[in-house]
């Protein structure tokens, strides 16, 4: 049994298939699992609060998991560590999220640029062999631009610096807890600040129609497609830029407009990769 896992850090999906490339069960989701933010204990204690993975744990011979988190050495070692203890009978693989975009957004194993905006953001260069990252992120803090949690930060400093239109003050206070203890024990004292705050991008694809929320977006998008996308000048005159994650779904008019502005071509859109992955493993599978 095979395990193929898409991990951001809001959610992780888990697909098993046999040897034949057929899937075994139904999707299983558990929270996220970021190596880079979670201990190994909590980590650990994600996984296991699936019964349906503890029931299989020991059928399972190998494990690919893609995740947010993994694209350096100590997290991703930690995660395999954890993952190796509960699968015993498991050869695992962890590779950065990245490469989960590019198996599941690009056609015929061709060059391009592939980009992820979930709850978190990242960009690199395929050249149809190999991936080439040439900024490392930093993480929710001080990267991760035009991602889930970069907006929910942009829209709560908004509504409190009162830089959004009212009315979408009033429906944001009516859809969120926006007492302003509640936000910062969520923010310093809760785990997975990052994934709290991507839960207020939502209400920026529920008001696209705003010119505030569409404009928020480009704003973000921009900044992204600076700092991320056209680190790959020369690569973007013959190639696409693919995206992958659910801001980039649900963001997709927003981002052709920035493209159309800043001249590259945009490919793909792939709302969850899971299903590509399992796709391009499926195929692998010796």
């Amino acid at each position: 049994m095979t395990i193929i896992t898409d991990s951001g850090s809001t959610k992780c999906d888990w697909i098993t298939i046999d040897d034949n490339g057929i899937q075994l069960f139904e999707k299983v989701r558990t929270k996220g699992l970021n190596p880079a933010i979670l201990t190994p204990g909590e980590l650990m204690g994600r996984i296991q609060e699936s019964d349906k993975l503890m029931e299989h744990k020991k059928e399972v011979d190998h494990i690919y998991f893609y995740g947010a988190g993994c694209g350096t050495e100590e997290p991703s070692m930690a995660l395999k560590r954890v993952l190796e203890k509960i699968f015993p009978n498991a050869e695992v693989t962890v590779a950065e999220d990245t490469l989960a975009a590019i198996y599941s957004a690009i056609d015929n194993n061709e060059p391009a640029v592939v980009c992820i905006l979930g709850t978190g953001s990242n960009c690199t260069y395929y050249d149809g062999e190999k991936i080439d990252q040439r900024v490392k992120s930093l993480g929710y803090i001080l990267m991760d631009d035009a991602s889930g949690n970069y907006f929910g930060k942009q829209l709560i400093r908004d509504y409190f610096f009162k830089h959004m239109p009212e009315n979408l003050r009033v429906s944001m206070a009516e859809r969120y807890n926006m007492d302003e203890d509640f936000i910062k024990y969520n923010l310093y004292k809760q785990p997975n600040p990052n994934a709290y705050l991507a839960n207020f991008a939502e209400f920026l694809f529920l008001n696209k129609d705003n010119s505030y929320c569409t404009d928020l977006i480009k704003k973000g998008v921009r900044i992204f497609a600076e700092n991320m996308i056209m680190q790959f000048k020369e690569e973007l005159k013959t190639v696409p830029v693919h995206f992958a994650g659910s801001i980039a779904y649900y963001g997709q008019e927003q981002i052709k407009e920035v493209a159309k502005e800043m001249g590259f071509r945009v490919g793909n859109f792939v709302r969850r990769p899971i299903e590509g992955l399992v796709h391009y493993h499926a195929k692998n599978i010796k």
